[in-house]
């Protein structure tokens, strides 16, 4: 009720204003106990308990990477009900992004379409941000600063991997963004075969954390075909589905021809699709994160029935507020039901 006469309000600023006012709310009560005691007690939601890559999680209902790039707010966000949260995407080195204005919403499809290229403030800042841990599993999204050659990009992964080692629950090897020149490409057979076996061969000497891949849903079934193969055979420990879409059929916002990747509800029926294909070429190898046009509860129980261990939401909570979180928890069947 509260977000619904909020929203009019926050829809008139400017997308990434907007953003940037909550997450600084956010932030703050965490930072004061009684108002994260208030948030806690005010969005608490019975226990769903799931185990995922050797970790264990209170429920299967996290944030998606995006909303915190910089790991500003875990604590107030923890007290929404996340089952988990995922920062970033983090980068070695601090950078600006792209131009803005760099995201748009869609009201009329239900949508956002963001370029945001990775800003944030490097993984120096991140890991001081991060030492308070927020009491949830924490992961942490890995990416490639812009300017780092395709050739040379296992070496911004593997200096976040030894950065964030021993605070970050699991890590996120982001390959799929749209709005990193390039970025893409390492979805490749070749190239990810190559990225993936450096970050093996660097996780040997670090302490154990789990290392997940996010894959976009734009790739043909060849190519989705190959990067499974890369991740099983690398040793990886599971796939996140999908990362946002550069496709835009159905669109009727005449925003539909800004550049970036497209989330909310016009991706549900792609993510779910992808995710159901990920799911049948895994056949149980690895858990499946599933993320992409949750927008309702029933949206998240589907990609639950298709054989997700745990879903993200992001676009989700700009069109129905914080409470969506509590609204999924409660949806979701308690185990041996």
């Amino acid at each position: 009720m509260i977000y619904r006469l909020l929203r009019p309000l926050l829809f008139r600023l400017e997308p990434e204003a907007a953003h940037q006012l909550t997450l600084r709310l956010i932030a703050l009560a965490g930072q004061i106990p009684p108002a994260r005691w208030a948030l806690t007690a005010l969005f608490a939601a019975p226990a769903r308990p799931v185990n995922a890559f050797g970790l264990q999680f209170k429920n299967p209902v996290g944030l998606a990477a995006g909303y915190d790039k910089d790991g500003l707010a875990v604590r107030g966000l923890a007290a929404l009900g996340f089952g988990h949260l995922e920062i970033g995407t983090v980068t070695p080195r601090p950078q600006p992004g792209n131009l803005r204005p760099r995201v748009f919403r869609l009201p009329q499809d239900e949508a956002v379409i963001n370029r945001m290229g990775f800003p944030g403030q490097g993984m120096e800042i991140v890991a001081g941000n991060l030492r308070r841990a927020p009491g949830v599993p924490l992961g942490i999204n890995l990416g490639k600063n812009k300017d780092t050659p395709l050739e040379a990009a296992a070496e911004d992964y593997l200096a976040l991997m030894r950065r964030f080692s021993g605070q970050a629950d699991y890590f996120a090897i982001n390959i799929s963004s749209p709005n990193t020149v390039g970025l893409r490409r390492l979805q490749g057979r070749a190239m990810l075969e190559n990225l993936l076996a450096a970050v093996a061969r660097a996780r040997r000497e670090l302490p154990p954390a789990p290392i997940l891949v996010k894959l976009a849903p734009d790739l043909s079934d060849e190519e989705l075909d190959d990067a499974l193969a890369a991740i099983v055979a690398n040793g990886m420990d599971g796939v996140i589905a999908t990362n946002t879409t550069l496709r835009r059929e159905g669109l009727t916002s005449p925003l539909k021809i800004e550049s970036g990747g497209l989330s909310g509800r016009p991706l549900t029926a792609l993510a779910d699709a992808t995710l159901e294909k990920i799911v049948a070429r895994l056949a149980g190898r690895l858990p499946v994160v599933a993320v992409g046009g949750i927008l309702t509860p029933a949206d998240a129980r589907r990609k639950l029935e298709l054989g997700a261990t745990l879903v993200q939401i992001y676009t989700g909570l700009v069109y129905a507020g914080p409470r969506l979180v509590q609204k999924i928890i409660r949806e979701i069947p308690a185990p041996g039901k």
